[in-house]
């Protein structure tokens, strides 16, 4: 048997590959013990074949800075570049706010000699004399400049310090081997403080199959093992699994170009898929650090159904980032949670049924949902305005921001919330329709189930045969993967002078990337090459198309329909057609 399982921050979801679902609560203290009793639930053995799993342990983890303990050995001059960064301020008008505290504090900052030139060329020998670290410790980063062009250097700091010392040592060329020496660096940290933290939950993970998988954030699986050895690539995890879902089911329904739209418990997680496939992004921020990784374009707001509304001090009504999570959850959950949340807020309001079927819940306590939102000064109709608002500047943030017509769109929601707010954000936006897939509220998981394993592999081109470099990629990536992997190529561009560079398959193509996303071209301007890529995938033995319809009605709003894993609201004057694969598609009209 195979089974999908994405762990989120309220419940843990659960996909087999003969169609049947579950969902339990979240276990944020012990996560392992959430998969396992979803692994139960489908399967009573409590081992299957195949498990593929979607996790956030790393991404709480680097949220509430519970990692490792880390030193940082870098080029002498450099061990400040982590706390120096770029200018980029935050927030551009606030001269108060603050940029998150490097993750290795001064006194861990040691320097060693050895320097390589911006050509990659040595212009100073490591002499072999370490730092001595007083302090205790957990894991060494070592960031060496200019090491993505030429890892030598690197390599005999690492080696030294492997001889002498018995801590994790986490080298830059082997994480991030692109230049900008900044992001290289903090992604180089992040490796280091997150890997002794998920590679004991991964390994967990093995004892519940044959074959254990993690999703990265570029939306491949990998063995449990390479994904504790790659932990800052497993930030994304489980939205990365929803958005190839998302994609999945618009291209069935006929639809290239699509919003996914994930609203779980936690967090609303939104991508843009452009000809059937999720935007790619080269580096993305996570808790204020930017991480220098492929990865899926996804754009993250607190705004999920257990998001607290709250009057701040200004007397503006707030909902979220922070939640009410799985414990206490909600306060119509009945398990001590008094904060008033968006699922109270739409049970309120009659969105949500209170005999609806959450799992590990019984009726839901209507009455509470209302004192708490009195309690709090805040109504439920005000909450879903706000919290609705929030969704539609991030759906905004992935399309109007980079030059993309949401009404050429349709909004693919799922999660356990999606399906009752995507009208509203679909109609701010002027979206062609809503599509609400099968197991909405396992989507994730369901994608999870259905993706492909794959490895991403980037390097710094330093300039030589682009041809070379590609075929030397593209060798590397299928090494990763399997000699029958399918591997594509790319390349990162610029005009020369520019800061900030495109990813396209060839550099024929970027200038007509360029205008898309920046609506000019410059003719005759050089361009140059700056970084080479390759992606091998071998897919997966099932398809989300694989999976047994779902049998559902015609629904005319206003309806609130509930099913096992989420809760539509369709409003007044919009209908939900069944499509393909028993795909709802909610469109204006009756």
């Amino acid at each position: 048997m195979r089974l999908g399982i994405d762990s989120g921050g309220t419940f843990t979801d659960v996909v087999a590959g003969d169609g049947r679902v579950a969902k339990v609560a979240s276990t944020p203290e012990d996560p392992a013990r959430a998969v396992e009793r979803a692994v139960d639930a489908v399967d009573g053995r409590g081992r299957v074949d195949v498990l593929a799993h979607g996790t956030t342990v790393a991404t709480n983890a680097l949220l509430e800075r519970r990692g490792a303990r880390v030193a940082l050995i870098a080029t002498r001059g450099f061990v400040d570049e982590i706390e120096i960064a770029r200018q980029v301020r935050p927030s551009l008008y606030d001269p108060f706010v603050d940029r998150p505290p490097p993750l290795v504090p001064r006194a861990l900052r040691f320097e060693v000699s050895g320097r390589l030139d911006a050509r990659g060329v040595e212009i100073e020998p490591f002499d072999g004399v370490l730092p001595e670290i007083a302090e205790e410790i957990d894991a060494i980063a070592v960031c060496l400049l200019h090491s993505d062009l030429d890892p030598r250097l690197e390599r005999e700091v690492a080696d030294a310090l492997r001889a002498e010392r018995s801590e994790l040592v986490v080298c830059s060329h082997e994480v991030s081997p692109e230049f900008r020496e900044y992001e290289r660096m903090v992604t180089t940290v992040v490796e280091a403080f997150l890997e002794p933290v998920c590679a004991p939950y991964l390994m967990q993970l093995a004892a519940f199959a044959s074959e254990a998988l993690v999703m990265t954030s570029a939306g491949g699986l990998v063995p449990v093992t390479g994904g504790a050895r790659a932990a800052a690539s497993l930030l994304l995890s489980g939205p990365a699994g929803g958005v190839r879902a998302a994609a999945e089911i618009a291209a069935a329904c006929g639809f290239a170009d699509a919003v996914s739209f994930d609203m779980g418990g936690t967090s609303t997680d939104v991508c843009l898929v452009r000809g059937r496939a999720p935007e790619p992004t080269a580096e993305r921020v996570v808790a204020g650090f930017p991480i220098r990784l492929p990865a899926l374009d996804v754009h993250t707001v607190g705004a999920g159904g257990g998001s607290i509304a709250r009057l701040d001090a200004g007397g503006a009504l707030v909902v979220g980032p922070r939640s009410a999570g799985a414990v206490p959850g909600p306060a119509c959950y009945g398990r001590g949670g008094v904060a008033p949340t968006v699922t109270d807020a739409d049970l309120a309001l009659g969105r949500i049924l209170a005999d609806s079927p959450f799992p590990d819940l019984g009726r839901l306590d209507v009455a509470a949902a209302r004192h708490a939102l009195e309690r709090a000064g805040v109504t439920a109709e005000g909450v879903v305005r706000v919290v609705d608002a929030a969704m539609e500047r991030a759906v905004r943030a992935v399309t109007v921001e980079r030059g993309v017509d949401p009404r050429e769109l349709v909004l693919v929601a799922f999660g356990g919330a999606g399906p009752l707010h995507a009208c509203a954000i679909a109609d701010a936006l002027g979206m062609r329709a809503v599509l609400v897939p099968p197991r909405a509220g396992v989507c994730s998981a369901a994608g999870l189930l259905c993706a492909p394993k794959a490895r991403e592999v980037v390097h710094t081109f330093g300039g030589g045969s682009l041809s070379d470099a590609l075929t030397r990629v593209e060798r590397e990536a299928r090494a990763l993967v399997g000699a029958d992997a399918i591997v594509e190529t790319a390349v990162d561009c610029r005009y020369v002078g520019q800061s900030h560079e495109l990813t396209v398959a060839s550099p024929d193509e970027f200038p007509a990337e360029h205008e898309r996303r920046n609506g000019h071209v410059r003719p005759g301007a050089p361009t140059e090459v700056i970084a080479v890529r390759a992606r091998a995938s071998i897919a997966a033995p099932l398809r989300i198309a694989d999976l047994p319809d779902v049998d559902r009605p015609r629904v005319v709003g206003p309806a609130v329909v509930a099913e096992p894993d989420s809760t539509m609201w369709v409003p007044e004057g919009w209908r939900a057609e069944p499509r393909e694969l028993g795909t709802w598609i909610v469109q204006r009209g009756g």
